[in-house]
């Protein structure tokens, strides 16, 4: 299977399955002298780990990294980081039944389609659970980010018919309520909402968004490696994402050239915009605004209602899907988008390092001209 690779210059490849031995991360292109611990991966995947509220799985799994290499006396070497997560809590045996049909909403059907074979144990690596890889690896490159004065942060703004009021946004709430909803009415009002359709063996689904502040105008490129559409599609590659809108996205189709325009400014001495419809890209190049990424995230396909569907000999059947499942991908998905858009912030930082020839004289300390 090839497609398990992202990144160009700060390079991950992702591999294991949901019910195999592990789930780990080689990231390759880290420079030497981060400052990196177990510690520093971990509280990330604490935050997309399984069993932390009844409105996710309730999978028992302590999901702890090792490093298994790149790391010497606290520091990155500049060699490839291998990291581990073993998996503790797998019951194939829930998953048998599935061998025989294709669940509504999953990959079954185009599985079977593509390799004419299937790892029907939890999905294998159509499972939300090799995202373990991309959240290890991007809690990598954040720190790197952080380094740099760059910030990612990304919450939910919306579950099901439920959003977040921006004007009571509180940054505390996001790791305060199980939602990760930056508004607690908001919160309280979406977790009645989950448990409506929880009691009628339903999912939901809900919009996360990310903001990344700090990022220096000038990264990306104008043409097929535009930094708006790496992001899109490093968000589109996580599972449940159906849609990605940066800036006003699609509401910008609505709008007209004198509105949807940010007008330049000078201030202090240096360029900015004063309104920012664009999320923070033009051209396909960010400009040193805030950007802006929303994802949409649909409802949880694994639902304990009855199902119509057919079996691999094309006969109908009806199904109720067994085993522990969420509820609603969108909290532990918020960790997931953070992770996938700094992968790409620091790829794009590495890349446009060589896009000035001053730039590389500099670098290098060369002062003559030829």
């Amino acid at each position: 299977m090839a497609g398990s690779t992202f990144g160009t210059y700060f390079k991950i490849t992702t591999w294991g399955e949901s019910h195999g031995a592990g789930i780990g991360v080689v990231i390759d292109g880290c420079p030497a002298g981060l400052p990196l611990a177990e510690s520093d991966i971990q509280k990330d995947l604490d935050r997309r780990r399984p069993g932390q509220s009844r409105f996710t799985t309730q999978r028992a799994e302590g999901d702890q990294v090792e490093i298994l290499s790149g790391i010497f006396e606290g520091l990155t070497t500049g060699t490839p980081i291998s990291l581990l997560v073993r998996n503790q809590d797998h019951r194939s045996a829930d998953y048998s039944e599935i061998s025989s049909y294709y669940r509504p909403g999953h990959a079954d059907f185009g599985y079977d389609a593509k390799y004419g074979f299937r790892d029907y144990r939890g999905g294998g690596r159509s499972s939300g659970r090799e995202t373990i890889g991309r959240v290890a690896a991007g809690a990598v490159a954040r720190k790197l980010l952080v380094s740099l004065g760059i910030r990612v942060l990304a919450y939910t703004v919306s579950i099901g018919p439920v959003s977040i009021d921006f004007s009571r946004f509180e940054e505390a709430q996001i790791e305060q309520n199980p939602l990760r909803m930056p508004d607690s009415a908001a919160a309280e009002a979406a977790q009645e909402f989950l448990r409506e359709q929880m009691a009628k063996c339903d999912s939901a689904g809900g919009i996360i968004e990310c903001r990344i502040d700090g990022v220096p105008a000038g990264l990306g490129a104008p043409a097929f490696e535009k930094l708006d559409a790496n992001l899109a599609k490093a968000l589109m590659s996580v599972g449940a994402v159906k849609g990605v809108e940066i800036g006003d996205g699609f509401a910008a189709a609505a709008s007209s050239g004198s509105i949807n325009n940010d007008p330049f400014r000078l201030t202090d001495g240096k360029i900015s915009k004063e309104t920012n419809h664009s999320g923070g890209i033009l051209g396909g190049i960010s400009d040193g605004s805030r950007i802006l990424l929303r994802a949409a995230v649909k409802p949880t396909p694994s639902i304990s209602s009855p199902q119509k569907t057919v079996s691999k000999n094309g006969e109908p059947v009806e199904i109720q899907i067994k085993g522990r499942h969420d509820p609603v991908i969108v909290p532990r998905a918020v960790p997931v988008i953070e992770a996938m858009a700094a992968l790409v912030l620091t790829d794009a930082l590495f890349e446009n390092m060589t896009s000035r020839l001053d730039g590389i004289r500099k670098f290098y300390g060369f002062n003559t001209v030829q």
